[in-house]
């Protein structure tokens, strides 16, 4: 069965996210912050809205779910934990679940830290996973109802995806988060080709979601919390690994 994706940006800075089977025709759409923009990408491709996956609670990802669960007679998957948005949930999602959409098996990972209900979705047959607003490219969420601890071990979980996984974030942060992770991670060249890509990207106005788990382990300091280079930058050589993350976490905030 063909499995087609589709990422459509909406408000400021998001992007939303159509998962579609050709087989079977289900379309599943990851959040609902704005139903203009999922009904145009809806009509854009002919797709017939039947899923809707919801990450957390946050409004720019829920402030639309009921309009559009209504619209479309859509079934919504969202997380266990009660919130605003939870009474338009018909199944509630945990850690470690695992449901099927259109034949194929998705795997849910609770990624508390920006939220505490915060989950990410991956498709292992497709090498996709939903991160919500986890794992942004070169960089990672603020933590709003977690702590740094927690965050970091949400981080270690999505590092153990294959390499090739590919990654759809929730937000286009990317220009910033590249001058943010030059400033800890200064003598990365990889990272220094990488700014200069994602640059012309956007000058030619296009996106740079998705990313690579292999192009985040590579450039993203959220996740090179062992390097030695980092590290004796930060003057944290003997650190923690989550202490590591707290001290860029921080310093990210402040940035």
């Amino acid at each position: 069965m063909a499995f087609q994706t589709h990422q459509f940006p909406y408000d400021s800075d998001n992007y939303g996210l159509l998962l579609h089977c050709t087989e079977t025709g289900l379309t599943a759409c990851v959040d609902a912050g704005n139903a203009a923009a999922t009904d145009t990408a809806l009509q854009e491709t002919g797709w017939t809205l039947s899923h809707i996956f919801i990450t957390h609670h946050h409004g720019d990802h829920t402030a639309a779910l009921a309009e559009i669960k209504s619209r479309y007679n859509a079934t919504v998957l969202g997380p266990a934990i009660d919130s605003t948005a939870s009474p338009s949930y018909d199944i509630r999602l945990s850690d470690g679940d695992r449901f099927d959409f259109a034949g194929r098996e998705i795997q849910v990972i609770a990624t508390p830290g920006h939220t505490l209900d915060m989950l990410n979705f991956y498709l292992p047959s497709e090498d996709i996973v939903c991160t919500g607003d986890t794992l942004f490219v070169m960089g990672c969420g603020r933590i709003f109802e977690g702590d740094a601890a927690m965050m970091w071990a949400s981080l270690e979980k999505l590092l153990t995806l294959p390499d090739q996984t590919v990654i759809y974030c929730s937000h286009e942060y990317t220009i910033a988060n590249a001058a943010f992770a030059r400033s800890v991670d200064p003598d990365n060249t990889a990272l220094a080709a990488r700014q200069a890509a994602i640059q012309e990207l956007r000058d030619n106005g296009l996106p740079t979601v998705p990313t690579r788990l292999d192009l985040e382990k590579a450039t993203n300091p959220f996740l090179r919390v062992d390097n030695t280079a980092i590290r004796a930058h930060l003057g944290m050589a003997d650190a923690s690994n989550a202490a590591v993350f707290a001290e860029i976490r921080n310093r990210k905030d402040n940035f």
